[in-house]
């Protein structure tokens, strides 16, 4: 719920004073989650800092959709190989491969 809304365009900073509700929730003003591109459902990063929070927009990532590191060194040597033009088309590929 906010009580009571003041903006200040010091650097790009936006003050707003929110309350804290049940459960220590806040709300987070519309212009503020338009300006940063967050929605209902993201995360976001909650942090102490001395004597404040700061809350960030967090994008996650599942742990299954990033590669490994041998995934990611086969990854950088292909785009080498490729800049050298060193590559094979798709369908000659799936002919090597038998698909």
């Amino acid at each position: 719920m906010t009580i009571r809304a003041t903006t200040t365009n010091r650097r790009r900073e936006i003050r707003t004073v929110s309350r804290l509700g049940q459960r220590r929730q806040v709300v987070i003003p519309e212009g503020i989650c338009n300006e940063l591109g967050i929605h209902q459902g993201d995360f976001v990063e909650v942090t102490r800092r001395k004597d404040h929070v700061v809350i960030k927009p967090k994008k996650l990532v599942d742990p299954e959709d990033t590669p490994t590191s041998d995934e990611g060194k086969a990854v950088e040597r292909g785009f080498r190989q490729h800049k050298r033009g060193e590559y094979v088309d798709w369908e000659a590929l799936k002919n090597e491969l038998g698909l």
